[in-house]
């Protein structure tokens, strides 16, 4: 198991800041996925922490080694570090056991280690089977079983369920990451899935323009993002003017809006317009006339088996939507209903 600092580190193409001064450490036999939308310098940063690039600034250190920085860049091979490519990138002439044996000494290619690692990606006794046999959920898992075998100081994962469809990538996802835990592993996921993410990830860093904007477990990240950007980023966002705050709640401070009187965390100093944040799942409906309950009309339902999606028109214009169980009865367009907000929100100050 390795830590791994990235402390400023700054990679330019021409005029092009691909990573702007990025700080990030990752712990220990931890995961943690690197999410963002394309062109924001994901991958840049994974080549950056393989050695595929030089750094123009900052540094890199693996359990306290730098490994890149002023002066020093450490070649890849020397770095320990493995990557899984999106399109796992198996050797199609050798069988399952020697693609995965094949960053192995001899003596370790004769020990248990291929075996071990092919039972925790899932593939127990396959190792004589040849990759073109393989489906692509097996070949990724080989991949995995692959980059675990030779116990790298850190294995990155560019994207690598990607090209798999839906239902089997989040069997894959959830089994890899129970592997590199059982081995022990520190990893690094690259990602723009929101959902793989926050599912699968100890840590989630967001990245936008070049720079880690926010990082930290995933569920502080979903509940409590930096700013609008993130909030609409990592999931989906219901974005309300709100007024001056009315008085402190049971949560903080609770503000006015059109959903009504909702509770925020807290608000920031300054002078600027406000602006609440309210998730989906956290408006529930009922009828009209409850108590506190604001009236909306409902004016699309979206089943999504799980869940559903109301699109819901407040009395002063306003559109939102809210996420309710599966399981409930479905609403009519042109209905009106109750909405109650629960939970503690977020809130920010717009400059000025």
């Amino acid at each position: 198991m390795s830590r791994l600092e990235l402390s400023g580190i700054a990679k330019r193409y021409g005029a092009m800041a691909a990573l702007a001064g990025v700080d990030l450490t990752v712990p220990s036999g931890t995961l943690t996925a690197v999410l963002g939308p394309s062109g924001c310098g994901k991958t840049t940063l994974l080549r950056c922490v393989a050695g595929f690039e030089r750094l123009d600034a900052g540094e890199i250190a693996i359990d306290g080694r730098i490994v890149a920085g002023p002066g020093t860049h450490t070649s890849p091979e020397r770095r320990h570090v493995v990557t899984v490519p999106q399109e796992g990138a198996l050797f199609p002439h050798l069988s399952v056991g020697d693609n995965v044996g094949y960053g192995l000494n001899r003596e370790e290619r004769r020990s248990d280690r291929v075996e071990e690692v092919l039972t925790l990606v899932g593939l127990s006794g396959q190792g004589e089977r040849m990759p073109h046999h393989l489906s692509g959920g097996q070949q990724q898992r080989v991949a995995v079983a692959r980059a675990l075998a030779p116990r790298p100081s850190l294995i990155l994962l560019d994207e690598p369920f990607s090209a798999l469809d839906a239902g089997l990538r989040a069997d894959l996802r959830r089994d890899v990451r129970a592997a590199l835990r059982a081995d022990g592993a520190t990893a690094i996921l690259v990602t723009h899935d929101q959902g793989e993410a926050l599912s699968s990830a100890d840590q989630v860093a967001v990245m936008r323009d070049g720079l880690v904007i926010q990082s930290g477990p995933a569920v502080d990240v979903y509940r409590e993002p930096v700013d609008p950007w993130v909030a609409a980023f990592v999931g989906d966002a219901v974005f309300l003017p709100a007024g001056t705050d009315i008085g402190p709640g049971t949560g903080g401070t609770v503000l006015s809006t059109a959903l009504g009187h909702i509770p925020v965390g807290g608000v920031p100093a300054g002078t600027g317009s406000l602006t609440a944040m309210v998730r989906p799942e956290q408006i529930r409906l009922t009828t009209a006339s409850t108590g506190p309950a604001v009236t909306a009309t409902v004016t699309g339902y979206d089943f999504h088996g799980h869940d559903a999606i109301v699109t819901l028109r407040l009395a002063d214009g306003t559109q939102i939507i809210a996420r309710v169980p599966g399981h409930a009865a479905p609403v009519a367009a042109g209905s009106a209903v109750g909405v109650l907000v629960e939970g503690v929100c977020q809130a920010w100050r717009r400059s000025v």
